[in-house]
């Protein structure tokens, strides 16, 4: 969003927070899925008590760095990509 000086107008703000929501949603819905499928089977299944901890912390641990980088990389890419000057229309490159 390529904004010098002045204020943003509302459609950018609504653009910002649109995009901020989705990059929340959809990086807690990956990182769930993620400690499901690392943690899921210490949790579902009787295995040995260091297994299971260590199954359940790396999920964690993977799920929580996922996390961070899809949100990063969400709103990098809205910033990178821009907005059309004008709402419901698109630019002519895109």
């Amino acid at each position: 969003m390529e904004h010098h000086g002045g204020r943003r107008g509302q459609a950018e703000r609504d653009a910002v927070t649109v995009e901020i929501g989705y990059a929340l949603c959809s990086a807690a819905f990956a990182a769930a899925v993620v400690f499901g499928a690392v943690a899921g089977p210490a949790l579902a299944f009787d295995l040995p008590a260091a297994f299971s901890v260590l199954l359940v912390r790396a999920g964690l641990v993977i799920a929580a760095v996922l996390f961070a980088v899809r949100v990063v990389s969400v709103l990098l890419r809205f910033q990178r990509s821009g907005q059309p000057s004008q709402p419901g229309r698109t630019r002519p490159d895109s």
